[in-house]
């Protein structure tokens, strides 16, 4: 949270956005608290380790519908921040982090 309130996601990677129809959902990805686990990259296509970095980073920030389960299982299993994760996945249609949502509420849990 920052200082005057929760982030509000649409704010965050929505100028070279593809239409909301097409990729309804986005990743919010904390690579700054990624801490090189891999559990992401063993559930999604759409997570990479980098070889430089060993650290890891998603093919697409955006993503469709039948993309969905997988990036949430990578969400699921991430074990950075004590098992909070630093994969987050927004419903670009509504606004709300659905995964992790750790607050049960919707609102964006990244640590900026």
């Amino acid at each position: 949270m920052s200082d005057d309130g929760p982030i509000d996601p649409s704010t965050i990677g929505e100028a070279d956005a593809p239409p909301i129809a097409e990729k309804p959902y986005k990743i919010i990805f904390e690579a700054n608290k990624c801490i090189g686990a891999g559990k992401c990259a063993e559930v999604s296509a759409n997570w990479d380790m980098d070889i430089v970095t060993a650290l890891a980073k998603p093919v697409s920030y955006f993503i469709a519908e039948e993309e969905l389960d997988h990036n949430l299982k990578a969400a699921e299993v991430c074990p950075a921040k004590k098992d909070r994760g630093v994969i987050h996945i927004v419903d670009r249609r509504t606004n709300k982090e659905i995964a992790p949502d750790p607050n049960g509420d919707g609102t964006l849990s990244v640590d900026w």
